[in-house]
């Protein structure tokens, strides 16, 4: 069974940070672009970062760049999310998405992908 599983979410105070993680199982997400999105309640799914198979090409939305970087462990089957500064505005369930034949940019704002994460809470607040 094919499955990308995420970790890392909590609550944490504004100015903290987390890091996700996003592990596959069943496959090997060497060949594949991997994308962090994020649904806070009552607005759209955003794409927030992205990277493509081997590392080398990455894209960020404006709302979180300085602040979160997204990297990737083959070895391990796993990407990333560092989130550092984290402000309230943060908080959502943030959902990693795997495509085999999408740029990092296409990726980042398309709707349809090959593989989707349960997602994981995160909660930015005093």
């Amino acid at each position: 069974q094919l499955q990308l599983v995420e970790s890392g979410g909590g609550l944490v105070q504004p100015g903290g940070s987390l890091r996700l993680s996003c592990a596959a199982s069943g496959f090997t997400l060497d060949y594949y672009a991997i994308g962090w999105f994020r649904q806070a309640p009552g607005k759209e799914r955003e794409g927030v970062s992205c990277i493509n198979s081997n590392g080398g090409n990455t894209n960020y939305a404006d709302s979180v760049k300085g602040r979160f970087t997204i990297s990737r462990d083959n070895a391990k089957n796993t990407v990333y999310l560092q989130m550092n500064s984290l402000k309230p505005e943060d908080t959502a369930v943030y959902f990693c998405v795997a495509d085999q034949w999408l740029s990092v940019y296409t990726q980042c704002k398309t709707r349809s992908h090959d593989h989707w994460g349960q997602g994981t809470q995160v909660t930015v607040s005093s």
